[in-house]
């Protein structure tokens, strides 16, 4: 079985000096992971600069899909209703912070978003 690849970003500081700053949508993430911290050693999670090309990211789902937070699926999962799929590679993903804190509870039993 493949793993689910979650791409996250880290920290930054922005070329004129201003920063650290850090991706709200990872942050998110990184909330769920503080309530459900079995579900994130079932998944690979990939740190990734800020800077783009975002190279690690666009191998799986090519440069139009750099995003991130970004769940890139295992290619033997049935794909959610809220999954998109890349024009470039034909994986699945979910590149919504909540989306996909919702599809990980789902799916590995864990706490989910309240609807």
């Amino acid at each position: 079985m493949e793993q689910n690849i979650l791409f996250m970003l880290n920290p930054w500081m922005d070329s004129d000096g201003q920063g650290p700053y850090y991706c709200p949508g990872c942050g998110v993430v990184e909330g769920f992971f503080a309530y459900s911290m079995a579900v994130k050693a079932t998944i690979d999670i990939v740190y990734v600069d800020f800077q783009r090309p975002r190279q690690k990211v666009v191998e799986k789902l090519g440069l139009e899909n750099q995003e991130c937070p970004v769940l890139v699926l295992g290619r033997d999962l049935e794909p959610p209703e809220n999954a998109k799929k890349s024009f470039s590679t034909g994986r699945y993903f979910i590149d919504d912070p909540v989306g996909i804190c919702d599809f990980l509870g789902k799916t590995f039993d864990g706490i989910r978003p309240h609807p």
